[in-house]
């Protein structure tokens, strides 16, 4: 089957397994359970949380591909299998049924609506971001600025960087930027609570520690030079990494009662069961949420592994389940 962005997926069409979401870790389990023969079909918002970032790196074999090209290429190789179907649709409702489970979800780009039937549900629609409120953010985020240290560390390695965020993690993720560059900046922005024993930690090693808040990044001829705090002085930087505040994309989920860890990502075991039976999860909705993309497909594989498994009614230690 091809990917669809306008046929519908009649009303009560009956599925193995639908896919919630189409980013590595979605496409990545599809693909598993397409290749065992499983009759599947993927729903993808199409609205990731990486759209801005123009490399992606640390995928084997793919080190350097954008990010959007590797989930065109995905959703290709999913639709190629006869028994697999991707379609563009926002998942609005999931519904426990008498033998399974009823997905709604409404078409975007021009798709149909989908209102389809599974005996499993395997949720992976990621997360939202949101960035510290400065104004020309959005100009710089995915050539000079970045969120993922271990994505993106390598090609900032030895400039003057910056980190930036308002969250209790900050002194950690500095301690961790400190392996790339030697001259780092920390701006709490007058909000993350870096403690007086996390800057003098951080001083040890030549880092600064900027508690006042930031008015907005400056550049020359569409490059990053600096960030201006809230009194006009200038920071000289040339780029650096932002921390978000991550929030599992779930709301489609409400009905089913998930259980949640503290900062809302669903709780599963090491296959990605979660706390209802046939609903599965991978990818970054799960702890510790955002990861790589090499990492989230491969939570994509241990969790297809799982549904096929439960399927036929195979437990993980061998048994037989009758």
């Amino acid at each position: 089957m091809a990917v669809s962005e306008s046929v519908p997926v009649q009303d009560g069409t009956r599925f193995e397994v639908i896919v919630i979401g189409g980013g590595p870790a979605g496409l990545s389990t599809a693909l598993n359970l397409a290749r065992a023969r499983r009759r599947v079909l993927v729903v993808d918002a199409n609205r990731p949380r990486h759209a801005a970032t123009l490399i992606a790196r640390g995928f084997l074999t793919r080190d350097g591909i954008a990010p959007l090209e590797l989930r065109r290429m995905g959703r290709e190789e999913v639709a190629a299998y006869e028994n697999a179907e991707v379609v563009f649709a926002q998942a609005s409702a999931v519904a426990v049924e008498a033998d399974g489970f009823r997905v709604r979800a409404r078409g975007v780009r021009g798709g149909a609506d989908v209102d389809a039937l599974a005996q499993a549900v395997v949720v992976a629609t990621g997360v939202t971001e949101t960035m510290p409120a400065i104004p020309s953010l959005r100009a710089y985020y995915g050539t000079h600025l970045h969120s993922c240290m271990e994505c993106d560390g390598y090609e900032k390695a030895d400039e003057p960087l910056a980190l930036i965020g308002e969250t209790a993690d900050l002194a950690e993720r500095a301690l961790l930027l400190s392996q790339w560059t030697d001259d780092l900046v920390v701006f709490t922005n007058g909000v993350a609570p870096v403690s007086d024993d996390e800057e003098r930690a951080l001083g040890a090693l030549g880092i600064r520690v900027e508690r006042r808040p930031i008015d907005d990044f400056v550049g020359d001829k569409g490059l990053m030079t600096g960030i201006r705090l809230i009194d006009g002085e200038v920071v000289e930087r040339v780029g650096g990494f932002l921390r978000p505040v991550w929030t599992p994309a779930l709301s489609f989920l409400d009905a089913l009662d998930l259980d949640r860890d503290s900062e809302g990502y669903l709780v599963t075991d090491s296959r990605g069961r979660t706390s209802v039976p046939g609903v599965y999860a991978a990818g970054e909705t799960t702890a510790p949420g955002p990861q790589q993309l090499i990492v989230a497909a491969g939570s994509g594989a241990v969790v297809a592994a799982a549904v096929n498994r439960d399927l036929i009614g195979v437990a993980l230690e061998g048994s037989v389940v009758l």
